[in-house]
């Protein structure tokens, strides 16, 4: 009997939006969901502006080019907010 090995795999596979969400599906077959609260550029911005992301970083990370945001996956699954969130919230 074999047994397959599951290999994680943090890259960016797609990105989508909820009202008060922002998902990432990644390359093996995780999704990670966190408040959009915690990144107020992407909570401000329009959903074209959102729309508009593309993979960076070897494809850990998501960039918005228009807005100036950058999310890396490792930061979405450790729970971290963008630092003008915890600026703010403190």
């Amino acid at each position: 009997m074999s047994i397959l090995a599951v290999r994680p795999d943090e890259r960016v596979q797609s990105v989508y939006f909820s009202e008060n969400t922002i998902s990432a599906e990644l390359m093996d077959g995780r999704t990670i969901t966190v408040p959009l609260l915690w990144y107020p550029k992407l909570l401000n911005a329009s959903p074209d502006q959102r729309a508009a992301w593309t993979v960076c970083g070897g494809g850990y990370g998501i960039h918005w080019e228009e807005i100036d945001e950058d999310l890396s996956t490792a930061g979405m699954l450790r729970g971290a907010p963008a630092s003008s969130f915890t600026k703010t919230h403190a």
